[in-house]
């Protein structure tokens, strides 16, 4: 009854937006860095074709943008009269706290109830939406929306384990026997981008085998000093995987879409990235590609995804209100599924893609462990650059492992201290 009655409410309240808005005669701008072909930007582009239809004298002025210009000039864009009235936005303390705390976010807490996001979405889906006064996760007033679901697995050419006779590993011993094969055969079983954030993907993954969830809730809640252990493992790791063929040195000078290319090309059999590359891999015509989580750890890179944002100056706050609750309505939730994505509000009866559904299962599968071990540049503000080169110069070579996990504690304690 309670569904019923949030959800009547919120028809009610896009009734009377519709003909406020008719009459208004506004414009309405929205950011995103979702590609065009990707899950979300397949969903997001039909929310987008609904809000038109009810609004035809609203001016839609869509803008396409990338992730490094928004997470690079995230407090510029949103403290500008340019600012969008919706954007996407990087969850995390050192991005969407960040901001949250220069008080440039408008509170969401409000509108929460009013349009009836609170029968879709619980509170353990605003864990990233909410920040206190210092910008750190989980508690405080509610800035962000999210609508989706992501984790980074390993994607891998179903066609190339089985034309070598090898199977799905389940251990990370298994994973570097499987990868060994490959090496002996003169392929290079990764692809890998360590020029952009995929590396760093691979990095905290294999820090993860190491941590506990004690730890990690240390690390995103800046609750202690950073205990390196983990990093130093993942370093060696890296190196060690580099020195076996594993990974080609390289992949210090690729961006995501070059590892992309790698993968949907055939020319390395995995590639361990996000569920935000479902939809693209899913459309392979080569091969079939399928995945599986990194093996042998319990906690995974993943959370719900990034975040509707609505900055404090936007013009028309109630506008992007409403296309908040398109981008939850059950039919673009389901498109989202259906296109390889991993919703949080389908009906997973209606979930019938092969990727899609995948995902969603696996999806369901860490969050029922309690598996989300968040990401690695989360904690403080600018530790996404210093993860990234970090990352790329001990996969180079030009650091060791222990230079390379003493630099992340230092940024990482002289961000807390901040």
């Amino acid at each position: 009854m309670k569904t019923f009655t949030r959800l009547a409410l919120m028809l009610a309240a896009t009734t009377a937006l519709t003909t406020g808005a008719m009459a208004e005669g506004r414009t309405f701008k929205v950011w995103w860095y979702e590609p065009a072909d990707s899950a979300l930007g397949i969903a997001w582009d039909a929310a987008l074709a609904k809000f038109k239809e009810a609004h035809p004298d609203v001016e839609v002025q869509f803008e396409l943008k990338t992730f490094d210009q928004i997470n690079q000039a995230g407090s510029l864009i949103l403290n500008s009269s340019d600012a969008p009235d919706l954007m996407e936005y990087n969850k995390g303390n050192g991005t969407a706290g960040l901001v949250a705390s220069q008080g440039l976010l408008a509170p969401l807490d409000e509108a929460y109830a009013q349009y009836g996001w609170d029968a879709t979405l619980n509170e353990a889906a605003l864990q990233l939406g909410r920040y206190d006064e210092n910008g750190v996760f989980g508690s405080g007033p509610l800035y962000g929306i999210p609508n989706y679901g992501e984790f980074v697995s390993v994607f891998y050419n179903t066609d190339m384990l089985a034309a070598a006779g090898l199977s799905v590993p389940t251990t990370l011993a298994e994973f570097e026997a499987v990868m060994d094969a490959f090496v002996a055969q003169g392929v290079v079983p990764i692809a890998e981008a360590a020029n952009d954030y995929p590396a760093q993907h691979l990095m905290y993954l294999l820090a993860l085998s190491q941590a506990t969830p004690e730890w990690v809730a240390d690390f995103q809640g800046l609750k202690a000093e950073l205990d390196p252990a983990p990093f130093l493992y993942a370093g060696q790791k890296l190196q060690e995987w580099v020195e076996k063929g594993y990974l080609s040195k390289d992949a210090t000078g690729m961006k995501a879409d070059d590892m992309a290319a790698q993968f949907t090309s055939g020319a390395s059999p995995f590639v361990v990235t996000g569920t935000w590359y479902g939809a693209n891999f899913g459309g392979i015509e080569g091969f079939t590609a399928s995945q599986f989580l990194f093996p042998g750890n319990h906690l995974s890179a993943g959370s719900t995804g990034n975040i509707w944002v609505v900055p404090n100056g936007a013009d028309n706050k109630d506008l992007a209100y409403e296309f908040i609750s398109l981008t939850l309505s059950q039919d673009v939730q389901n498109l989202m599924g259906n296109s390889g994505g991993v919703p949080i509000a389908a009906d997973p009866a209606q979930i019938t893609d092969r990727i899609g559904s995948l995902e969603t299962e696996l999806f369901n599968q860490l969050v029922a462990q309690g598996g989300l071990g968040f990401y690695p540049d989360w904690p403080v503000p600018g530790f996404y650059n210093e993860v990234l080169q970090a990352t790329q110069a001990v996969i180079g070579g030009t650091a060791t492992p222990e230079e390379f996990a003493q630099r992340l504690k230092d940024a990482y304690d002289d961000g807390m201290s901040m």
